[in-house]
């Protein structure tokens, strides 16, 4: 292997998160980067395990705008040569308790605020949407138009192309092992094809990314958390126009997949990891198909979607989304460690928040003024005060565990 050009900027990881900072910095005039991953392709990790969904209803203005940027972000590469394979279906959230209703109306506020498009319709509206889902007993449904889903990997692949045209340089089959520090400040990384001199390092190494900060000298906590979903065979009525779907007190999502039903859960018990039971050169171990727990997702379900009872399985999506002990994301750079720059640590947001994830990072790196909500995101929040690490564990899989909750 040739020896690797040196940039100001080297970005570890090139899934969604990786390749969508690099396009981000790319855009804002940024375009010295090199994206460094020891897979074979962008994408090819936890990225390629992703449901890809992509919801903008949130609870505060704040997180409304940043998943309406990534959405602004999808339809920007979907009008490009190499498509994220964007589908801006809409996507219908059900309230099945009175709690719950009292909790869209609470949403539907926030994203009048927000100026974001969503509306509480009735039955009649959510059956004509949706002419599959038995709306019988729920209590409220709130529609969102511009909500969709993408292809995961054809996302990562987007963001290459794009940045790439942009003079972002991309680097995989490469394996980080170090990072060089000089006064106390990044200057390199050193990999398997050599040296390569740097003014910032960019940790978006997913499952990884605890060990690349521990490369810096920092200990972040962030624990990956197994997830799972399936794909049924095609089934009769499901099409590509079909909405996105959403049930809080199922904790259910789904959406239409080549034709079949694809359903995905969070967990009321996770099984999650310990990053300091594995090393830099390996991901968390294989995640093995838990039957029962997805024929529970499918059990639930068939109080709303009857006709999923039983449907054949054609394929299980699995992997190991990393979440913090406060569920926020980990964006910005390091005053531990000038030039150590995080963008991770995303709470099974990295690939439907990757713009808004771009977004922030620029802010939090070219702003001389970065907002409140920026600030609130530096590794700092961890490194210069103290917790413990069973507790902040056990803190991320609540997180997970509850990412329905009221």
């Amino acid at each position: 292997m040739n020896q690797l050009p040196n940039a100001e900027i080297i970005i570890i990881g090139a899934g969604a998160v990786g390749v969508g900072c690099a396009y981000a910095l790319a855009k804002a005039g940024k375009t010295d980067v090199l994206v460094l991953d020891r897979a074979d392709d962008v994408g090819a990790v936890t990225t390629s395990q992703g449901a890809g969904l992509c919801g903008q209803v949130r609870d505060s203005a704040e997180r409304i705008q940043l998943a309406m940027h990534s959405v602004k972000t999808f339809r920007e590469l979907q009008a490009s040569e190499v498509k994220p394979d964007w589908h801006e279906v809409g996507s219908l959230r059900i309230a099945l308790s009175d709690q719950r209703a009292e909790e869209f109306r609470r949403l539907k506020a926030a994203a009048d605020a927000a100026n974001l498009e969503a509306d509480l319709i009735d039955h009649t509206e959510a059956k004509r949407r949706f002419p599959q889902m038995e709306f019988d007993g729920v209590k409220s449904v709130l529609w969102c138009p511009s909500d969709g889903y993408m292809t995961p990997r054809a996302v990562a692949a987007s963001y290459r192309h794009n940045a790439a045209k942009l003079g972002v340089k991309f680097a995989t089959a490469t394996a980080l092992e170090g990072i060089t520090l000089k006064s106390g400040r990044v200057a390199g990384v050193t990999t398997n094809r050599g040296p390569i001199e740097c003014r910032y390092v960019i940790n978006a190494a997913g499952a990884n990314a605890y060990h690349v900060a521990k490369l810096a000298g920092l200990e972040l906590p962030i624990f990956p958390v197994r997830h799972e979903y399936f794909v049924t065979v095609p089934m009769e009525g499901l099409t590509p126009e079909t909405p996105c779907f959403r049930v809080p007190e199922l904790t259910l999502y789904g959406r239409v997949r080549d034709g079949g039903l694809l359903l995905g859960g969070w967990e009321p018990k996770s099984l999650n990891g310990d990053p300091r039971g594995y090393t830099a050169d390996n991901e968390p171990p294989p995640v093995v198909t838990d039957w029962p727990v997805l024929d529970s997702f499918e059990a639930s379900f068939t109080k709303l979607f009857p006709t999923a009872r039983a449907a054949q399985k054609s394929w299980v999506g699995k992997g190991w989304p990393t979440f913090t002990p406060d569920g926020r994301f980990l964006i910005g750079e390091s005053s531990r460690v000038p030039g150590f720059v995080m963008a991770g640590g995303c709470n099974a947001h990295g690939i439907s928040g990757s713009g808004g994830i771009g977004k922030l990072l620029v802010e939090s790196m070219l702003d001389p003024k970065p907002g409140e909500y920026v600030k609130g995101l530096s590794p700092d929040r961890f490194t210069e005060t103290s917790w413990n690490w069973d507790e902040a564990r056990r803190q991320s899989a609540h997180v997970y565990e509850t990412y329905y909750g009221v």
